[in-house]
Protein backbone atom coordinates (compact mmCIF):
# COMPACT_ATOMS: atom_id res chain seq x y z
CA UNK A 1 0.00 0.00 0.00
CA UNK A 2 1.41 3.18 -0.91
CA UNK A 3 1.17 5.76 1.72
CA UNK A 4 -0.76 9.15 0.98
CA UNK A 5 1.05 12.38 -0.67
CA UNK A 6 2.54 14.66 1.63
CA UNK A 7 0.54 17.87 1.90
CA UNK A 8 3.37 19.40 -0.15
CA UNK A 9 3.05 16.93 -2.79
CA UNK A 10 -0.80 16.96 -3.54
CA UNK A 11 -1.97 18.27 -6.65
CA UNK A 12 -3.72 21.31 -5.15
CA UNK A 13 -0.63 22.20 -3.68
CA UNK A 14 1.37 21.78 -7.25
CA UNK A 15 -1.00 23.63 -8.78
CA UNK A 16 -0.97 26.67 -6.60
CA UNK A 17 2.51 26.89 -6.53
CA UNK A 18 2.35 26.92 -10.49
CA UNK A 19 -0.21 29.65 -10.06
CA UNK A 20 2.23 31.94 -7.99
CA UNK A 21 5.06 31.26 -9.81
CA UNK A 22 2.88 32.53 -12.66
CA UNK A 23 2.02 35.54 -11.18
CA UNK A 24 5.33 36.19 -10.51
CA UNK A 25 6.52 36.12 -13.72
CA UNK A 26 4.20 38.47 -14.95
CA UNK A 27 4.63 40.91 -11.83
CA UNK A 28 8.56 41.03 -12.91
CA UNK A 29 7.67 41.39 -16.66
CA UNK A 30 5.08 44.00 -15.89
CA UNK A 31 7.32 45.77 -13.07
CA UNK A 32 10.88 45.55 -15.79
CA UNK A 33 8.32 47.12 -18.86
CA UNK A 34 7.14 49.95 -16.36
CA UNK A 35 10.55 51.00 -14.84
CA UNK A 36 11.84 51.11 -18.91
CA UNK A 37 9.42 53.43 -19.45
CA UNK A 38 10.91 55.27 -16.79
CA UNK A 39 14.32 54.86 -18.28
CA UNK A 40 14.84 52.59 -15.38
CA UNK A 41 16.22 49.60 -14.66
CA UNK A 42 14.41 46.98 -12.71
CA UNK A 43 16.58 47.16 -9.93
CA UNK A 44 16.47 50.86 -9.95
CA UNK A 45 13.03 50.64 -9.84
CA UNK A 46 12.62 48.44 -7.01
CA UNK A 47 15.74 50.82 -4.94
CA UNK A 48 13.72 53.69 -5.60
CA UNK A 49 10.37 52.22 -4.01
CA UNK A 50 11.61 51.43 -1.28
CA UNK A 51 13.62 54.92 -0.89
CA UNK A 52 10.49 56.47 -1.51
CA UNK A 53 9.04 55.03 1.61
CA UNK A 54 11.28 56.08 3.75
CA UNK A 55 15.18 57.35 3.88
CA UNK A 56 17.38 53.78 4.41
CA UNK A 57 21.04 53.06 4.60
CA UNK A 58 23.05 50.89 2.18
CA UNK A 59 23.38 47.76 4.04
CA UNK A 60 19.83 47.66 5.15
CA UNK A 61 18.47 48.11 1.24
CA UNK A 62 20.65 45.43 0.21
CA UNK A 63 19.25 43.07 3.19
CA UNK A 64 15.74 43.74 1.73
CA UNK A 65 16.38 43.27 -2.21
CA UNK A 66 18.83 40.62 -0.79
CA UNK A 67 21.72 41.50 -3.09
CA UNK A 68 25.10 42.64 -2.13
CA UNK A 69 25.84 46.22 -0.73
CA UNK A 70 27.99 47.22 -3.08
CA UNK A 71 25.40 46.56 -5.86
CA UNK A 72 23.19 48.87 -4.39
CA UNK A 73 26.24 51.86 -3.93
CA UNK A 74 26.43 51.72 -7.65
CA UNK A 75 22.87 52.21 -8.42
CA UNK A 76 22.31 54.58 -5.77
CA UNK A 77 24.86 56.68 -7.80
CA UNK A 78 22.63 56.43 -11.06
CA UNK A 79 19.83 56.87 -9.19
CA UNK A 80 21.95 59.91 -7.42
CA UNK A 81 23.37 61.01 -10.67
CA UNK A 82 19.80 61.44 -12.10
CA UNK A 83 18.27 63.65 -8.98
CA UNK A 84 15.91 60.78 -7.75
CA UNK A 85 17.68 59.87 -4.77
CA UNK A 86 20.67 61.97 -2.30
CA UNK A 87 22.84 60.90 0.13
CA UNK A 88 21.98 62.39 3.90
CA UNK A 89 23.62 61.71 7.33
CA UNK A 90 21.42 59.21 9.33
CA UNK A 91 20.15 61.85 12.78
CA UNK A 92 20.65 58.91 14.89
CA UNK A 93 24.31 57.72 13.72
CA UNK A 94 26.10 60.71 11.70
CA UNK A 95 28.37 57.76 10.28
CA UNK A 96 25.53 55.77 8.98
CA UNK A 97 24.49 57.58 5.14
CA UNK A 98 21.33 57.24 4.45
CA UNK A 99 19.84 57.09 0.60
CA UNK A 100 16.16 59.15 0.51
CA UNK A 101 14.11 59.64 -2.52
CA UNK A 102 14.07 63.19 -3.54
CA UNK A 103 10.94 64.97 -4.33
CA UNK A 104 11.28 63.78 -7.97
CA UNK A 105 12.40 60.23 -6.88
CA UNK A 106 9.21 59.98 -5.04
CA UNK A 107 7.26 61.23 -7.53
CA UNK A 108 8.76 58.89 -10.21
CA UNK A 109 8.29 55.97 -7.45
CA UNK A 110 4.34 57.25 -7.91
CA UNK A 111 3.72 57.37 -11.78
CA UNK A 112 5.48 53.73 -12.12
CA UNK A 113 3.65 52.31 -8.87
CA UNK A 114 0.44 53.97 -11.23
CA UNK A 115 1.46 52.47 -14.01
CA UNK A 116 1.86 48.87 -13.05
CA UNK A 117 -1.97 47.83 -13.72
CA UNK A 118 -1.07 43.83 -14.03
CA UNK A 119 -1.84 43.25 -10.15
CA UNK A 120 -4.13 46.06 -9.43
CA UNK A 121 -6.89 45.02 -12.16
CA UNK A 122 -7.25 41.38 -10.88
CA UNK A 123 -7.55 42.54 -7.78
CA UNK A 124 -10.26 45.37 -8.34
CA UNK A 125 -12.47 42.54 -9.30
CA UNK A 126 -12.22 40.86 -5.95
CA UNK A 127 -14.37 42.09 -2.87
CA UNK A 128 -12.80 43.91 0.03
CA UNK A 129 -12.89 40.64 2.01
CA UNK A 130 -11.30 38.71 -0.56
CA UNK A 131 -8.53 41.04 -0.74
CA UNK A 132 -8.05 41.02 3.28
CA UNK A 133 -7.93 36.95 3.22
CA UNK A 134 -5.73 36.96 0.37
CA UNK A 135 -3.51 39.06 1.97
CA UNK A 136 -3.55 37.31 5.55
CA UNK A 137 -2.61 34.45 3.73
CA UNK A 138 0.14 35.14 1.78
CA UNK A 139 1.49 37.08 4.79
CA UNK A 140 0.82 33.97 7.15
CA UNK A 141 3.00 32.39 4.09
CA UNK A 142 5.42 34.93 4.76
CA UNK A 143 5.42 33.82 8.08
CA UNK A 144 3.91 37.39 8.83
CA UNK A 145 1.27 37.99 11.13
CA UNK A 146 -1.93 38.97 9.68
CA UNK A 147 -3.53 42.51 11.31
CA UNK A 148 -5.91 41.31 14.13
CA UNK A 149 -9.42 40.73 13.03
CA UNK A 150 -11.55 43.68 12.11
CA UNK A 151 -8.65 45.74 11.31
CA UNK A 152 -8.23 47.42 8.25
CA UNK A 153 -4.20 46.77 8.74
Amino acid sequence: MTPPPRPADDALTLEVVDLIATVVARYHEEYEEAAARHSLTGAQARVLALLAREPLPMRRIALKLKCEPSNITGIVDRLEARDLVERRPDPDDRRVKLAAATEEGRLTAARLRESLRFAREPLAGLSEEERAALRDLLKRMLGEEPPAAGTAG
